[in-house]
């Protein structure tokens, strides 16, 4: 049960028989209270329906409670102010659910009666590129979010959109058909093209960095001879004068240390080239590379019949190395479909654009020109190359068809906000021009049809910038899941090793158990921020054993587990036991009203599309409010008895929510730590 729901239901009942329209949105104002001392939930919607009323809240707020149906809820219901509605809950009435919520394996959770299908396109990772720290926040974000939607009894596809098709390809059969090192290709074939794919997309680089140098060096000179010159200028001794002189001076300091910095990032990319024989010999050898790659991934495009065969010689391996790596934290998808897929729907989506006057032809290339919106979406450029914008929407056709959902999600960092702001735009152009003209089609539906772009922030290393590794790479996903386990592997054993009756677990438990929590610590510390803010790595702080980490309520779950088995508890005898708890402890009915609030969190997080309040809900609400209730209630000191029982139900019943919220996170937990 959904105690917040069943009170906003309860006011909507009494709005209505007081003659406010729209009664629900108003019910909506009922929140949980601020502070203790208002009780568990307050409503403050009398102050603004007053303004439509136009009577005083406070008579208002009277008349609600007078028509208001909670008596089997409440055992206090209040005006306090000027027309605050403070609501405290019977233990009558906690003492009740809690009965009904220590078998039920949804923990209270209710099925939504308004089910809808969604899709939700997480990862998409590039299958040429070996996926890197960028893809964890995609995967996991998008992951949790198909958990909790379906658990909460949506229809959901996860949508995996891979890139298979692009530019990459073209960088891939280049360098195998001119760079590749037979003896690799045999032992290690995915390493292998991960390694060409580095080296052409390396020498690309080189030759467009080189031309954009001279022009750089060119703005440095300048913006020098000008600060020069302004420095040779005397100052003005006072006034408007000499502060618009000083800030004239800092800008122009700043713009030649920024090209200063731009230069020298330049040349350090060259000298990386210049300075290694073999690739100084590639560089000249090609030195139209970028248009070499670009006809190898055209010909694949156009169906060559070379390109085609090694295209599909390279794709399983690839599509396995992917695989492993979902394997390990626990991510899947009900559909895998890349560019590739979407193909030949490209030509008929730019025509049929085009025929509609959505689309027009702009300086040989094809784009929407949307209002508001200064630069046009180009969907297919001058060359005849189709981009993702092309894809992206013959996607959303293709989904249309498939499923006609209610909801297509995004999970793709912020950087791409302007792109999907054009294509929902265009998108619905295209629906509504269709519906226009009478045209039966699944894409009219799209009118109704939810396009939200779940964006998010930035990994930090600890210098404040996009997290890299030493040498200036991007860190690869699989060895940061490696070095993770690797630290928890160490804590774990440490830990072990310093339990006062000495080790409890073997090399094989000790190795499980780092695993869940190494791939936990990192899901969790990306899932625990809001999602449009960036964060600073770090493993020690995902690790700690205290504040909000993985680790704290796996141990959390861990510690409860071992007061049950250190008490021998009947766990199932505990949860179907007949006998209602009876909660006479305020810590006890406090920790009681937390755990009957889980589907509150819940539904906070699909408000939103934000995981973090399952986060705060599983640590400040949860964790903490146990600690409290442990550290003061003896349970299995307490005697034999009601008080005893409904302690023990209440440790049960905490370690069964914290077990289902980090599983909707898509983190594991483990029975001993």
């Amino acid at each position: 049960m959904n105690i917040l729901q069943l009170l906003r239901e309860r006011f909507a009942q009494a709005l209505q028989n007081l003659g406010v329209e729209d009664p629900q949105r108003w019910a909506e104002h009922v929140v949980v209270a601020r502070e203790e001392r208002f009780g568990h939930y307050q409503a403050n919607l009398a102050m603004p329906l007053a303004r439509v009323l136009k009577r005083p809240p406070r008579q208002i707020a009277q008349q609600i409670v007078e028509h208001l149906p909670v008596q089997d809820i409440c055992h206090q219901v209040e005006v306090a102010g000027p027309g605050f509605i403070n609501l405290r809950l019977a233990v009558e009435f906690l003492q009740r659910q809690l009965l009904t919520l220590k078998n039920d394996p949804r923990l209270g959770v209710p099925q939504t009666a308004h089910p809808r299908t969604i899709v939700i396109d997480y990862s998409a990772p590039n299958v040429a590129k070996p996926m890197h720290v960028g893809h964890i926040r995609s995967t996991v974000l998008g992951d949790c979010l198909y958990r909790v939607l379906k658990f909460l009894g949506h229809r959901v596809i996860g949508d995996n959109h891979i890139g298979d098709w692009g530019t990459q390809f073209g960088m891939i059969l280049f360098g195998y058909k001119h760079l590749r090192d037979p003896q690799r290709w045999e032992q290690a074939p995915v390493e292998e093209l991960a390694r060409l794919y580095r080296l052409v997309n390396q020498l690309i680089t080189y030759h467009q960095k080189r031309q954009q140098l001279p022009q750089l060096e060119k703005q440095l000179v300048l913006a020098q001879e000008q600060l020069q010159q302004l420095q040779n200028q005397p100052e003005p001794a006072s006034g408007p004068e000499a502060k618009k002189h000083r800030r004239h001076l800092r800008r122009l300091q700043a713009q030649v240390q920024e090209l200063q910095a731009q230069v020298q990032q330049l040349q350090e990319t060259l000298a990386q080239v210049e300075n290694d024989p073999q690739l100084a010999s590639l560089a000249q050898r090609w030195p139209n590379l970028e248009q070499l790659v670009l006809q190898e991934t055209a010909k694949l495009h156009a169906g060559d019949e070379e390109n085609r065969r090694l295209w599909e010689q390279f794709m399983p391996p690839c599509l396995e190395v992917l695989q492993r790596i979902y394997r390990r934290l626990g991510v899947q998808f009900d559909v895998t479909l890349g560019e590739s897929f979407y193909h030949d729907r490209l030509p008929g989506v730019v025509q049929e654009l085009l025929e509609l006057g959505i689309a027009q032809e702009s300086q040989g290339a094809v784009c929407v020109f949307l209002p508001d919106q200064q630069a046009p979406f180009v969907i297919r450029k001058s060359d005849g190359a189709f981009l993702y914008s092309t894809t992206d929407l013959a996607t959303i056709q293709y989904r249309m068809e498939r499923w006609a959902p209610d909801a297509i999600l995004y999970v793709v960092d912020h950087r791409q906000s302007l792109h999907f702001q054009q294509l929902f735009a265009t998108a619905r152009l295209w629906a509504k021009r269709l519906q226009q003209l009478g045209r039966r089609s699944p894409l009219t539906k799209l009118l109704q049809t939810e396009l939200t772009h779940v964006s998010f922030g930035t990994i930090l290393g600890p210098d404040g910038k996009p997290f890299r590794t030493r040498a200036g790479d991007t860190v690869g996903l699989e060895s940061l899941l490696e070095e993770a386990v690797e630290h928890a592997l160490r804590i774990v054993s440490q830990n072990d090793e310093a339990k006062p009756h000495g080790p409890e677990l073997s090399p094989e438990q000790r190795r499980r158990v780092a695993e869940a929590v190494g791939i936990g610590a990192i899901k969790y510390a990306d899932l625990s921020h809001h999602r449009t803010s960036d964060y600073v790595f770090s493993y020690e702080k995902m690790m700690s054993t205290t504040g909000n980490t993985a680790t704290y309520m796996q141990y959390a779950y861990a510690r409860i587990r071992s007061i049950l088995r250190r008490g021998q508890v009947d766990v199932q005898a505990l949860r179907e036991s007949p006998q209602e708890p009876m909660l006479e402890h305020p810590l006890e009915q406090q920790l009681a009203w937390t755990l009957l609030r889980f589907p509150e969190a819940l539904e906070e997080v699909v408000q939103d599309y934000r995981p973090n309040l399952l986060t705060n809900y599983l640590f400040e609400d949860l964790a903490t409010c146990f600690t409290a209730f442990y550290e003061t209630c003896p349970v299995l000191q307490a005697p034999e008895g009601p008080t005893r029982y409904t302690r023990l139900v209440l440790c049960d019943l905490t370690a069964q929510v914290i077990r289902k919220g980090l599983e909707l996170l898509g983190i594991e937990v483990v029975e001993q730590m």
